[in-house]
């Protein structure tokens, strides 16, 4: 009798650990996620991406459904021209641990200046973890310059940057193309680790104000392989900008590679800590140029910066500092900033600077 009891009890517990085994597997078995659950497709909002239709609204929906999203979140742009107005990515998507935009296509900005409220066609803003991959922005600027008066204009109406990064922490681009731009290409404005690489920028040496990159009030950027042509600066740094590094860069045609213009308004950062190093310059009015304006309303700083190994060929003018700077008629009197600069250069195969 103990014994069959013995065995009733025995298979009685076994089952149940067996049960319960079986059942903590299967409870504890993870559901596969779904990959594609975080991926957002523009298509999928509407957009059409036959170069006519005009595509604006059906991106920034993909975009609000992206940000307001959780995780790791990618938005797709597929093959396709997307003819756009302004657009305006912007943050904080709060639940979102990295953000992908992925183009694969080709943006036609439209020409008519009444769509811009503001003085961006496409803009980033306010996003942590953004990365941007691919993807030609055509600012179609030929038919805007003849209206840019900043030239010769103090107080100008500024046309639209072709990309806005704004107030970005973490941001990683890549492969990026942008060509006629109405304004500057790309400016990059208060981010933080910032990081760009294999850019492809280009505007008619003609083209007026077509700055590749301008950069203001950054921490932390490194800008390198890219290779720019266009009617301005190649890379121009202005205010309040620190721990800035460019390597490899291809500039040419175009007015070399600023630090400024600096100082013409009250109350600017102090520029440090810039390297420039194994660049490129080819065929432009200037290679390395310091300008700062000579009716500056407040001194400020630009120091530790440093060129080094640098190779100009056909540049009319390869080293300018200028601390009286003034593209107009006529500009009041100065108050100079003080530049303290390091260079290593090597002109073509005729000079070398240390």
């Amino acid at each position: 009798m103990e014994t069959k009891l013995f065995f009733l009890f025995f298979f009685f517990f076994f089952s149940l650990f067996i049960s319960c085994s079986l059942g903590a597997l299967a409870g504890g078995r993870r559901t596969p996620a779904n990959p594609k659950a975080n991926m957002f497709n523009v298509r999928k909002f509407g957009a059409r991406g036959n170069g006519r239709t005009d595509d604006s609204k059906a991106f920034m929906k993909a975009w609000k459904v992206a940000c307001a999203s959780s995780g790791a979140v990618k938005l797709e742009i597929p093959t396709g021209t997307y003819f756009v107005g302004p657009l305006r990515f912007n943050g904080p998507c709060i639940n979102v641990s990295s953000l992908t935009v992925q183009m694969q296509a080709t943006l036609t900005a439209t020409t008519d200046l009444n769509k811009f409220k503001s003085p961006h066609w496409v803009e980033f803003g306010w996003v942590d973890g953004l990365i941007l991959t691919g993807g030609i922005f055509d600012g179609q600027g030929a038919v805007s310059w003849p209206f840019n008066k900043c030239p010769t204009q103090m107080d100008c109406k500024v046309l639209p940057t072709n990309i806005l990064f704004v107030n970005t922490t973490n941001t990683v681009a890549t492969g990026i193309t942008s060509i006629n731009s109405k304004f500057f290409h790309i400016a990059i404005l208060s981010c933080t680790n910032f990081k760009g690489t294999n850019f492809k920028i280009r505007a008619p040496e003609n083209s007026p104000n077509t700055d590749g990159i301008h950069l203001e009030r950054n921490s932390g950027v490194t800008l390198s392989h890219l290779t720019i042509g266009t009617g301005d600066d190649c890379v121009s740094i202005g205010q309040g900008n620190s721990d800035v590094t460019l390597r490899n860069i291809k500039c040419g045609p175009g007015h070399g590679i600023s630090v400024g213009s600096l100082g013409r308004y009250k109350g600017e950062g102090d520029v440090t800590g810039l390297l420039v190093k194994n660049c490129t310059i080819t065929g432009t009015t200037n290679g390395l140029r310091i300008k700062t304006w000579q009716n500056s309303p407040s001194p400020s700083i630009a120091t530790n910066l440093t060129f080094d190994n640098i190779i100009m060929n056909n540049v009319d003018r390869p080293i300018v500092i200028d601390q009286e700077y003034c593209p107009y008629a006529k500009c009041d009197s100065s108050i100079f900033l003080f530049v303290h600069v390091k260079l290593r250069l090597r002109l073509g195969d005729f000079l070398t600077i240390f």
